[in-house]
């Protein structure tokens, strides 16, 4: 068997930005302007990591007058023990890989 990939920093900055909301939920705006990362970075992970079921998705439910629902993203908990995983750090030479659960497709990010 082969040893899943590492997620990429910025897929792993957005882990661990959702980790550190909890069960709060986020919208990718917020985390674009937490991360300075552009939208186009940033959105493309977060259906990434929901297609793998690392994300929960919805939708806002009362959004203000004036301003379209938006969509909001939440850890699951496979995806807290990933972005738990990836802030621990690896053992003096030794690799750390991620949580089976959490494999990533080879070159996908």
């Amino acid at each position: 068997m082969a040893a899943a990939r590492r997620p990429s920093r910025q897929t792993a900055a957005v882990l661990t930005a959702l980790a550190g909301k909890g069960a709060d939920w986020s919208h990718g705006y917020d985390l674009c302007r937490t991360l300075d990362l552009k939208a186009g970075t940033v959105y493309p992970i977060l259906i990434r990591l929901a297609e793998r079921d690392l994300v929960q998705t919805s939708w806002e439910s009362d959004p203000p007058r004036g301003r379209p629902a938006r969509h909001l993203y939440r850890l699951t908990t496979a995806g807290a023990e990933l972005a738990r995983t990836l802030a621990t750090p690896a053992p003096t030479g030794q690799a750390t890989t991620a949580p089976s659960t959490a494999r990533l497709a080879p070159g996908t990010t």
